[in-house]
C-alpha cells in the first residue's frame, strides 16, 4: 500500500466569513482553526496546508463564559528582567478585540512553520465591514 498524498490546489482555496456576534470564543476559535487547517475537507493531511481563508467580523462582540472577562489574563514578556505584563480579557477587548480571536486560534494550530503559514489566512476585523469583498467570501454560521 502506498500513502495517498493529495495535490493541494492553491487556486481552489475558498474564503469564508464568520460573524462572531454572540459566539463563544473557544468554540469559534476551534471552528476557525479547523477551517484554516483543512480538517473540514476530505483531502486533509496533517503536514500540508489544505485549508481555506477565514474572515471574522464583529470581533468585539464575541462572548466568554463564566468569570473569564475579569479573571482570565494574557501575559506578554519583553525579554527584559521584570518585563512581564498581564492583561485581562476586558482590557484586551477594549483596546484590540481582534487579538482575542487571534490568540485563541493561534493556540489551536501547530506551533511550527506550518502554523505560521496558516495564521496568515486568518483575517479578523472589529466591525461588520471587511475589505475582502472582491474574494466573494461565503457566509458561515459560527459555532454556538
Amino acid at each position: 500500500m502506498k500513502t495517498f498524498l493529495p495535490k493541494v490546489d492553491v487556486n481552489a482555496r475558498k474564503w469564508h466569513v464568520i460573524d462572531a456576534d454572540g459566539a463563544v470564543l473557544g468554540r469559534l476559535a476551534a471552528q476557525v482553526a479547523d477551517i484554516l487547517r483543512g480538517k473540514n475537507k476530505p483531502v486533509y493531511t496533517p503536514h500540508l496546508d489544505a485549508g481555506d481563508f477565514v474572515i471574522v467580523i464583529n470581533a468585539e462582540k464575541v462572548r466568554v463564559t463564566g468569570k473569564k472577562e475579569t479573571a482570565k489574563e494574557y501575559m506578554t514578556y519583553s525579554g527584559w528582567k521584570g518585563g512581564e505584563k498581564y492583561t485581562t480579557v476586558a482590557r484586551l477587548r477594549a483596546r484590540h478585540p481582534e487579538m482575542l480571536i487571534h490568540r485563541a486560534v493561534k493556540g489551536m494550530i501547530p506551533k511550527n512553520r506550518l502554523g505560521d503559514r496558516l495564521l496568515t489566512k486568518l483575517k479578523v476585523f472589529k466591525g461588520p465591514k471587511h475589505p475582502h469583498t472582491a474574494q466573494q467570501p461565503e457566509p458561515l454560521k459560527a459555532a454556538a
